[in-house]
């Protein structure tokens, strides 16, 4: 069997068990599981096409749709895939006709629009050419992890940009699903804590500033869970968090949580989580240099921040916390 017939027999294998959507599908009209199985019929048709892995599209996807949330100058997400093209790097910076879907014309302005799906237009709605389009791009380069870096670097020209895909990519490729929207609260349910809206309030440790995060109080040493699927971005000290760990999750936020006393063993840059897995234990560590521990009561602090493509910003914990809380209440009282 050579190597066109059997990339035919995979496509038409993944075609058969993860049909393609129909054109002008809806993220909206669709049920988490439907949207979740369309998208990934697109990204395995794609991988048979290219060679390169789905859960490198499924990282890109994923990153671009936190940018749309996170923004309000990109329009909102209408379809199944999230990559955004403006209109002049479809058609050509020096294309005089920014809508035009001719794959031919576009390509002699060059253009990156191209025709996914066959019907001889490149168009800019189409869920299908939208993908194979960034593909098509990300092929260019080659096909190993070096260089789909270069060429993600190449396209965003940012190096946070780059980190946050691959970390979306590893974790996708080490949960193997599309469904990562699961979450847990950040220490165990049975325990003793207590906790209260906090974020804002004023700090003066270090300089004025302000609390970004939500302070959980609870015994020395008590777990502490990661409460997403992610991949542990940072790990170690810092003289205001003390012994802390971020996770970042594939919509692009940051979860931090600070003042540890100690790490989970095998917790490191690098490792995916899934939500509920034990990543360290409270404690009083930070205020000062790395050791110094007891400038406060034990507590969790968590924090949350979103990437926007430019810049990073904290925003409040405290109402995903309660939401989190109430939700694995109620599936504890169910099962």
């Amino acid at each position: 069997m050579n190597k066109v017939t059997a990339s035919i027999l995979i496509t038409l294998t993944i075609l058969l068990v993860f049909p393609i959507p129909s054109e002008g599908a809806k993220s909206d009209e669709l049920s988490s599981e439907q949207l979740y199985n369309e998208r990934m019929a697109l990204y395995l048709k794609t991988e048979a096409e290219t060679s390169i892995p789905w859960y490198y599209f499924a990282a890109v996807d994923s990153y671009e749709r936190g940018l749309r949330q996170a923004r309000k100058d990109l329009p909102e997400e209408e379809g199944l895939i999230g990559i955004y093209f403006p209109a002049e790097k479809w058609a050509g910076h020096m294309n005089p006709d920014q809508e035009d879907n001719d794959p031919e014309s576009i390509k002699f302005f060059q253009g990156l629009g191209k025709d996914g799906d066959g019907d001889g237009k490149a168009d800019i709605t189409n869920d299908e050419d939208i993908l194979w389009t960034f593909a098509s791009y990300l092929s260019s380069y080659g096909f190993n992890k070096e260089d789909i870096r270069i060429g993600l670097w190449d396209y965003y020209q940012r190096d946070k940009a780059v980190e946050l895909i691959l970390g979306h990519a590893e974790t996708y490729k080490t949960v193997g699903s599309l469904d990562l929207s699961k979450r847990a609260f950040p220490v165990p349910l049975h325990a003793n804590y207590s906790y209260r809206s906090t974020w804002g309030n004023a700090r003066g440790w270090g300089g004025r500033r302000i609390h970004e995060g939500t302070d959980i109080f609870a015994g020395h040493g008590l777990a502490v869970r990661a409460t997403t699927y992610g991949i542990v971005e940072l790990k170690g000290w810092n003289k205001y968090g003390g012994w802390r760990v971020g996770i970042r999750d594939t919509n692009n936020v940051y979860h931090y949580f600070a003042h540890l006393s100690g790490f989970e063993k095998g917790i490191d840059r690098g490792t995916v989580v899934k939500p509920g897995d034990v990543i360290g234990y409270v404690g009083s560590s930070g205020y000062g240099k790395e050791g110094t521990q007891g400038k406060f009561p034990p507590h969790l602090h968590y924090g949350m921040y979103k990437d926007n493509g430019f810049t990073e910003w904290s925003f409040d914990p405290y109402p995903s916390l309660r939401v989190w809380e109430r939700a694995e209440r109620k599936a504890k009282k169910n099962s």
